[in-house]
């Protein structure tokens, strides 16, 4: 059994500042290393899927570092349109991949007992949209090709629109030359992508793309051709990919907060339903 987390869009801030004036991100990422922390079976990785910081600061990068650093797993990061390659790279150093490439884009394999995780760089600098690049679409197909491990991608801008016309405006520019890369590769299980802020689940170039929402605050769901960017406090969460040999790859909705429960399933006293000894 393989558990990877995967936590996106923490838009950290420097101590003591607040996101967008209101959202207290910072606190809500402490709540999540927690929650990961405390995940039970213990995890085998956690996935970062952009926009560590807000404003690509060094004081922000600090804050993820002290955050990141208290997981007893490995921390895989790729940077945002809120961060940038050259930041991360550079405050970042000793998180696996950052030192696979000197520049430009920060791309990298690993595994992740029997799964691969393939890292790519969507960033693009000043802008809110995304882009691979050619050479890294290259490198993409000689990884693909060379390995044939149950694979999963990980970006942050996703290659499927999502309907909300505000971010599939800032969404991934060369999403039809990834489709042409990764079709062809059954083994290809997932793509992992965040930037729009909430829980997303579309086909793309035959595989299964899961958007996961923000450890911090959601985007408003909107579907109106002239809805505004807008967010709102939704209960905070993450994605946890389940991997076996006979289930493949399954992924599942976590909160950070913590609910009532749990509790055991039982009928009202001297009533029986059928199948209830099972439960």
């Amino acid at each position: 059994m393989t558990l990877i987390a995967q936590i996106t869009d923490l838009h950290l801030r420097p101590r003591g500042l607040a996101c967008y004036r209101v959202s207290d991100t910072n606190m809500m990422a402490e709540r999540a290393v927690r929650s990961l922390l405390a995940f039970s079976p213990k995890l085998d990785a956690v996935v970062m899927t952009g926009d560590l910081t807000d404003r690509d600061d060094p004081r922000e990068y600090a804050v993820a570092r002290a955050l990141l650093e208290r997981l007893d797993v490995p921390v895989f990061l790729m940077p945002g349109n809120h961060d940038s390659s050259e930041g991360m790279r550079r405050e970042m150093a000793g998180f696996p991949g950052m030192g696979e490439t000197s520049d430009g884009k920060i791309h990298y394999s690993a595994m992740v007992n029997d799964v691969r995780l393939i890292a790519l760089d969507t960033h693009m600098p000043g802008r809110p949209q995304g882009q691979l690049g050619r050479d890294q679409l290259a490198w993409l197909q000689a990884e693909l090709s060379g390995n044939t491990a149950p694979t999963i991608i990980a970006l942050h801008h996703p290659p499927a629109l999502s309907g909300i016309m505000h971010m599939d405006a800032m969404g991934l520019l060369d999403a039809p030359e990834l489709a042409e890369v990764i079709a062809p590769h059954s083994h290809v299980q997932r793509i992992l992508c965040g930037h729009l802020h909430r829980p997303i689940i579309a086909e793309f170039a035959g595989k299964i793309m899961t958007l996961a929402p923000s450890t911090g605050h959601q985007v408003e769901l909107d579907f109106s051709p002239q809805g505004a960017a807008m967010f709102r406090f939704e209960p905070p969460s993450y994605f946890v990919h389940y991997h076996t040999a006979k289930t493949g790859l399954v992924t599942h909705m976590a909160y950070v907060e913590s609910f009532p429960g749990p509790y055991h399933f039982f009928a009202d006293e001297g009533v029986t339903w059928p199948g209830d000894e099972t439960r």
